[in-house]
């Protein structure tokens, strides 16, 4: 099922012995476009701290309770490498944090979350504790020893985005803009960013549609703007997006069928990881 990622905003993470937080926001993989962590306000008990949480920690949510447990607990996140969430998170950073949870990484193999691994199937595996991943982290980390060689690494290993700091990027379509990035469209199995929700009312007295980052040729970060191999023509007659409503399957295929685009469900890496 498809989740809108501002719904999510404001869940409560509940750890196996008490709360860890709210959500704030998420950050999701620019190549792939898969969320690869939540970001949670940890308040007071954490002197205010933001922490990182990776799905292989997510069991299933209470929608409506408006809770997500993790398979953490409070001195487990308490003791994580520490990241600036005003900064970008490097490839350095993410190992120390993977190494430290003991979590493959998402970044080796062909599927979305690389090779043999899932959000959800990781649950059963005990936590063990800092790895050697995690000591040849911090190893590495401290010999980053320059403000000026911490930024050059920052900006080369940069690949995560604030879904927050996405929205309102303007899109253009291949004959001009159309909108901009009103939210996103989650699949809570795969954690896969199915949608950008694009909202037209910029160019016409329109509506809410559906654009898929699979359609998307190119994205100027420092400009906030993102193209998309679309025509201004076809958006206007796609099917609209109705925000209050669940999508379902046959409106996705709808959306797919209009653009005459195959559907990522017909993927292998996809349909053999679908839940029942």
């Amino acid at each position: 099922m498809l989740r809108s990622v501002k719904e999510l905003e404001g869940y409560a993470i509940s750890a196996t012995d008490g709360s860890i937080g709210k959500v704030k926001d998420f950050y999701f993989d620019d190549s792939a476009w898969v969320v690869r962590y939540l970001v949670v306000d940890a308040g007071s008990w954490l002197a205010d701290r933001e922490v990182l949480i990776s799905p292989f920690s997510v069991g299933k949510p209470d929608w409506s309770g408006k809770l997500v447990p993790v398979s953490l607990t409070r001195e487990q996140v308490k003791n994580s490498p520490p990241i600036d969430t005003d900064k970008p998170v490097s490839r350095q950073h993410e190992m120390g944090y993977l190494g430290y949870y003991n979590y493959p990484n998402y970044w080796g193999g062909t599927g979305l979350w690389g090779e043999g691994a899932y959000p959800g199937l990781m649950l059963s595996m005990p936590y063990a504790g800092p790895d050697v991943a995690y000591a040849r982290a911090r190893i590495a980390n401290d010999r980053l020893e320059t403000q000026a060689v911490e930024e050059r690494l920052a900006e080369s290993d940069r690949h995560l985005r604030s879904c927050n700091a996405v929205k309102g990027y303007h899109i253009l379509a291949t004959d001009g803009e159309i909108g901009h990035v009103q939210g996103f469209l989650m699949d809570e199995f795969t954690w896969a960013i199915r949608y950008m929700v694009v909202d037209t009312s910029n160019w016409w007295v329109g509506h809410q549609v559906l654009v898929a980052p699979e359609w998307i040729e190119s994205v100027s970060w420092s400009q906030s703007r993102v193209s998309i191999n679309l025509t201004r023509r076809s958006i206007q007659d796609a099917p609209v997006y109705d925000p209050d409503m669940p999508l379902n399957r046959q409106e996705e295929m709808d959306i797919y069928t209009h653009y005459r685009r195959p559907a990522y469900w017909s993927s292998p890496d996809v349909s053999s990881r679908l839940a029942p």
